[in-house]
């Protein structure tokens, strides 16, 4: 097998929400953190895709950021082709891997520059690497970037106003592959779109991955857009994972309670017989989470060792699971 593009080691990272210290002295309140992410390990292949997925709050989005070195690593490591990001980002290596790796970002109408024709904005990193010298250059790549994602090479002296969200989240996935990257970080570049266009982005993903061997981590809230993308999994609550496991196992045989709630959540139109089962309780005060399992207060398995002990994500039959109920086969 050959090395992973990506190797995440322990991740983990916490923000301080405290209140203003002269609140604190008047209130004799402590310093509070949240831990928005909290150990997480995962690697992805060259040219595959792993998704993550899970309820809004649960560090999906901060893993993203992570791991193209948007935020610090409170504890941990991200390797990206043998290399630590934060070493090389910190060092003359830099603009060499982020030229490596990009990001497109969830929400199409924030992430580009209102200000700026989409000639700018997509030429924007190729002058930033010094990739072209001549604006008959940028004008030549910004015109091919934009006929790869379906878009008209005429369409780069127009504004983003002027254009639909589903074209807008292509002008960013143009802008993101301006460099040639191998590794994409998509932070649900889809969930601001409506359905039929939801499928034309993902569909030019899947396109342009098999034409140029890209990577991606794959964000997303949405079981049926990761079902359509992913080759790999992984199932986060409250800022850690829960199961990791290939698409194929993961929805044909879910080992965690929280993965099969999440399932049985979703309309299946062969199954119109069937009762759904609601996704039941709220996500914890990540501020003040459970003891324990911080599934065990919604988890219809839960025992007393559950309240006591954290379980470890270990593998089991083929999947990486973190649940005393799977690893003592109550489940």
């Amino acid at each position: 097998m050959s090395k992973p593009l990506v190797e995440v080691r322990d991740l983990a990272k916490q923000f301080d929400v405290s209140p203003p210290w002269l609140n604190r002295v008047i209130e004799r309140k402590p310093k509070a953190f949240v831990h928005a992410v909290d150990g997480v390990s995962f690697s992805i292949a060259r040219g595959k895709t792993l998704a993550l997925v899970g309820e809004s709050g649960c560090g999906k989005s901060t893993v993203a950021r992570l791991l193209v070195g948007l935020y610090g690593a409170t504890q941990g490591s991200v390797s990206f082709d043998g290399e630590d990001i934060a070493k090389t980002l910190s060092g003359p290596g830099a603009a060499k891997l982020r030229r490596r790796m990009q990001m497109i970002f969830q929400d199409p109408y924030a992430s580009l520059n209102p200000r700026w024709k989409v000639l700018d904005i997509v030429a924007e990193p190729l002058r930033e690497h010094g990739l072209i010298k001549t604006d008959a250059e940028a004008r030549q790549r910004v015109g091919e970037l934009l006929s790869a994602v379906g878009l008209n090479p005429a369409d780069a002296l127009k504004f983003p106003h002027q254009f639909s969200g589903g074209q807008r989240q292509r002008i960013s996935i143009a802008r993101a592959l301006a460099t040639q990257p191998e590794f994409l970080v998509c932070d649900e570049p889809t969930s601001a779109l409506d359905v039929s266009v939801q499928a034309q982005v993902l569909n030019i993903m899947k396109d342009l991955q098999r034409e140029q061997g890209l990577t991606y981590l794959f964000i997303s809230h949405n079981l049926a857009v990761v079902r359509h993308v992913a080759d790999e999994v992984g199932v986060m609550y409250l800022g850690r994972l829960v199961e990791v496991a290939d698409k194929a196992t993961l929805f044909s045989a879910p080992r965690h309670p929280y993965t099969r709630m999440l399932l049985d959540a979703i309309p299946d139109i062969h199954m119109t017989g069937r009762a759904r089962t609601p996704v039941h309780g709220e996500v914890p005060n990540p501020l003040n989470p459970p003891s324990g399992c911080s599934f065990h207060p919604r988890c219809p398995l839960a025992n007393a060792r559950c309240k006591a002990e954290r379980p470890a994500l270990l593998e089991i039959r083929g999947v990486r699971v973190a649940c005393h109920a799977v690893e003592e086969e109550r489940a």
